[in-house]
């Protein structure tokens, strides 16, 4: 049986969907893995979206708590919020408190990926910050660590990612596309814990 990765992410402009695809390819990329991806529920309204100008969301599932029983592994992604989680993707987690008490997803590894607009915007605090949801859960946290190799160590272009996990830099209107380097990292991260999902299922 295959082992199932969902990739569960919350994007307002489209970096974090951006990454999360390339997270998917990575995943699939390891033999007998099948990702999935889901987005959580907008709770802005229509008319704040509008004023914002948010592009459309891509036309992926909406993702309610009792589908994460059904995964052997998880990536959540999400733009940072004051060096948190958006207020969409914790309502998410508030919802989860049935799994909490049962503890169905605990001993399931679990990764974080997110956006920031500037390189000070809390690629390191933004996954410190949001642990705390995949401990109550008894979630296994899989960071990268350095294990992406050179690319950790690139100093001659801006980049988003940290040891935490792959990220990218939106840019204080929005407008930066995740880099090449960025979304080769986001490639990594899938692989790496489609991988240590499949070893931990035993398939």
């Amino acid at each position: 049986m295959a082992t199932k990765v969902y990739i569960v992410y919350y994007s307002l402009r489209g970096h974090v969907a951006t990454l999360a695809e390339e997270i998917k390819r990575g995943a699939d990329s390891v033999e007998g893995v099948e990702a999935k991806l889901w987005q959580v529920a907008e709770t802005l309204s229509e008319v704040v979206l509008g004023k914002i100008h948010a592009p459309e969301k891509k036309d992926v599932p909406i993702i309610k708590p009792n589908d994460l029983t059904e995964a052997d592994g998880f990536l959540f992604g999400f733009p940072a919020r004051y060096g948190m989680m958006p207020s969409q993707f914790k309502a998410f987690f508030d919802a989860t408190g049935g799994l909490w008490r049962t503890q169905a997803l605990a001993g399931k590894p679990a990764g974080l990926f997110f956006s920031t607009s500037s390189q000070g915007g809390g690629q390191e605090e933004v996954p410190l910050t949001s642990i705390t949801q995949l401990v109550h859960h008894g979630l296994i946290y899989v960071p990268i660590g350095y294990t992406f190799g050179a690319g950790m160590f690139e100093m001659n272009e801006v980049k988003g990612g940290s040891p935490y996990g792959s990220g990218t830099l939106d840019g204080e209107d929005g407008l930066r596309d995740p880099s090449e380097l960025e979304l080769a990292q986001a490639f990594h991260q899938g692989k790496y814990l489609a991988a240590i999902a499949k070893k931990l299922k035993g398939s």
